[in-house]
């Protein structure tokens, strides 16, 4: 199904993507730092939501 030569391509492929993620991450660091403070707040409160609405459906399908 994978050739040799697909396989070097698919790993160069995902060496160079996760190294430019990485790269442009860190040159926009300071400005999400700044942008962002609250943004764990948020995602911790959505989470709180969704384990409530697992525990409801839990507890209304006994």
């Amino acid at each position: 199904m994978f050739t040799t030569g697909r396989i070097v391509f698919i790993s160069f492929f995902v060496l160079a993507f996760i190294l430019a993620m990485i790269w442009a991450y860190r040159k926009d660091k300071n400005l999400h730092l700044k942008q962002y403070k609250g943004a764990k707040w948020i995602l911790l409160g959505f989470i709180l939501f969704l384990l409530a609405l697992l525990g409801l459906k839990e507890l209304l399908n006994l």
